[in-house]
């Protein structure tokens, strides 16, 4: 899969209203979700205790930690795009956002983006993108919303 690259803020606003891409998938493992948890504090048993996951939790199995997943999103989006002469990237919000369906331990998912509008915030770019988490063989996103990211391109 070959990304996309975008060399200015011009390049970039002609993908507005258009899908930007698609990330790679990624296995969500048992590790990945205790590493989570310890760095968060949230030791909750539906992420960490596997045989209690099995019997009492309705998903079967230990589910990732739906911030876990909201925090995969930097390193997806590397995957789609590759903006060159930007000398910064900031988060700068997230709204209308929405868990739809847990990751499952050992789940694949992917990112899929849509580029909605670019706001030229006196020389700053604020980028706003429909972001959708997909679940291999599952018809529901894991979730859905959209991410700003303010982009500082060199001038």
């Amino acid at each position: 899969m070959s990304k996309l690259t975008i060399n200015s803020v011009q390049e970039f606003q002609q993908y507005i209203g258009h899908e930007l891409g698609i990330s790679e998938w990624l296995l969500v493992k048992q590790e990945m979700i205790n590493l989570f948890a310890d760095a968060t504090l949230d030791h909750q048993w539906i992420h960490l205790d596997k045989e209690r996951a099995k019997k009492e939790s309705p998903y079967g199995d230990t589910i990732a930690h739906g911030y876990l997943t909201l925090s995969l999103l930097p390193h997806l989006w590397d995957q789609i795009v590759e903006f060159k002469n930007v000398k910064l990237l900031v988060n700068y919000g997230i709204e209308k956002f929405r868990f739809n369906q847990p990751v499952v331990v050992n789940n694949e998912v992917r990112v899929r983006v849509k580029l909605i509008d670019l706001t030229d915030l006196r020389g700053i770019t604020r980028a706003q993108m429909k972001v959708k988490l997909e679940i291999k063989d599952n018809k529901k996103f894991a979730f859905e919303g959209i991410i700003t990211f303010l982009y500082h391109f060199n001038k």
